[in-house]
């Protein structure tokens, strides 16, 4: 099921409800999220051919719509001849297939569908790790039908492997009297921790990158946002790489890291993977690794689209994730990315020092944020006076080697007051001679 992907160019009918009434479903506004269900689709290179619409209070237990809009869907489905049904919302395992044998066509929801995607987007290893990940543990809860087409199916972000003679990997066998759900359910686990060893591995290589970072002092700045927030072009932007842009979800998946020269400091920029509506849980998970590059930064910098009708929501949509992931306490910046498309000059908040206002277009406001960087980060420069003991040459000498001293001068008894321009985050080492030898030991290791 969940392997098959579909061929670009498919039709698919698309169906939303939208929820009435106080129940535990009101929340979810089919109309509010359209925009964001034609986006998806178009993402996946597939072709809206029909969209549905319902109006409920509840579920139903069976076919998810009512019987009444469920002949309106086949009517639809046959009349555009779909070979695909998606719908915007999630759907039991029992109500999926009912769906299928009623319309007799395959039907998708809206975690399938975004898995889908990032299937076709990861490029790396560790994407396709995690995607297999989000794939199976989604599938762990939905074993409609057998497994065994898994023998045919292939690069499917990394997924899938052969199982001709009852075997996956080489490793599994059909034991005697085994019923097909059994050794599927087996399957699918052992193919589960196979893909979680094999991320464990990523994640130590991960913090031991950070902790040579941590001991060589160099900050991370990880930039966060809802997707086709410009991201991307952010980072590019500011440490010229070439991270793939595109103005469609999810254009990039895999993380990407670089180093940013600031006011003659090293920062590492990390561009992350974009949030999205209800994230689905199982991609929290598998993109564990990637987001603790977020949950571990020094700053983070949440880039929002300013020219987007929902700012605000989608604003509230991120944090609800960074808070999700342990990285809510963390220093942040917004920046209101996007301003070369607003009709006004400014964009739908009220700036303050935490907030800057950007094009990663045309570059407009890029230099005040990084002026906010090395404020943020304490890279930058304070025009300070420390006082020197005879006795404590090796202050000086490391004022000398970590701030640029604009004077000194000595009185009777040999005690020098130094006028040096100190970055920020080193005034408290230099007030103290014990932290200040050790912060000279750093600087000559590194």
């Amino acid at each position: 099921m969940l392997f098959e992907r579909p061929a670009p160019g498919d039709l698919a009918t698309l169906v939303s409800v939208r929820y009435t009434g106080n129940g535990r479903f009101a929340g979810d506004d089919a109309d509010a999220h359209r925009d964001e269900f034609l986006e998806l689709v178009r993402s996946a290179d597939l072709v809206s051919a029909a969209t549905v619409t319902a109006t409920r209070d509840r579920p139903h237990p069976r076919w998810f719509v009512g019987t009444g809009k469920l002949a309106e869907l086949g009517r639809v489905v046959g009349a555009t001849k779909s070979n695909l049904v998606i719908f915007n919302h999630e759907l039991t395992p029992a109500q999926q297939r009912n769906l299928e044998e009623r319309l007799e066509c395959r039907v998708m929801t809206r975690t399938e569908l975004i898995l889908h995607i990032f299937a076709e987007r990861a490029r790396t290893h560790e994407g396709h790790l995690q995607v297999q990940l989000a794939q199976l543990a989604h599938a762990q809860t939905r074993l409609i039908r057998g497994w065994t087409h898994l023998d045919r199916q292939t690069g499917v972000g990394g997924a899938g492997g052969r199982v001709a003679g009852g075997r996956i990997g080489g490793g599994v066998q059909r034991g005697a009297g085994e019923t097909q759900l059994e050794m599927d359910q087996r399957m699918l686990g052992e193919r589960l921790r196979q893909v979680r060893t094999r991320l464990e591995r990523v994640r130590r290589r991960r913090s031991q990158s950070r902790r040579r970072r941590l001991r060589a002092r160099v900050p991370t700045v990880a930039l966060a946002g809802y997707t086709n927030a410009g991201k991307s072009t952010l980072f590019n932007a500011l440490t010229g790489g070439e991270a793939p842009t595109a103005n469609q979800l999810f254009a990039t998946l895999d993380p990407t890291m670089r180093r940013l020269a600031v006011d003659r400091e090293e920062v590492v920029v990390a561009d992350t993977v974009g949030f999205i509506r209800h994230l689905p849980v199982t991609l929290v998970e598998a993109f564990k690794a990637t987001l603790e590059e977020v949950a571990e930064a020094d700053l983070v910098l949440h880039v929002i689209d300013a020219s987007a009708p929902d700012a605000q929501e989608l604003r509230a949509e991120v944090v609800g994730v960074l808070d999700e992931i342990g990285a809510a306490e963390i220093p942040m910046i917004e920046v209101w990315n996007k301003i070369d498309l607003l009709e006004s000059d400014d964009p739908d908040s009220p700036l303050d020092d935490r907030q800057v206002a950007v094009s990663a277009l045309t570059g407009e406001g890029l230099d005040h944020l990084r002026e906010v960087l090395l404020r943020e980060l304490e890279l930058d420069t304070v025009a300070t006076e420390i006082r020197v003991a005879p006795s404590d040459g090796r202050l000086r000498s490391w004022l000398y080697a970590n701030g640029e001293v604009e004077s000194e001068s000595a009185d009777a008894d040999g005690n020098l007051t130094v006028a040096v321009r100190l970055k920020r985050s080193r005034l408290a080492a230099a007030a103290r001679p014990a932290g200040a030898l050790e912060n000279a030991a750093h600087s000559r290791a590194e």
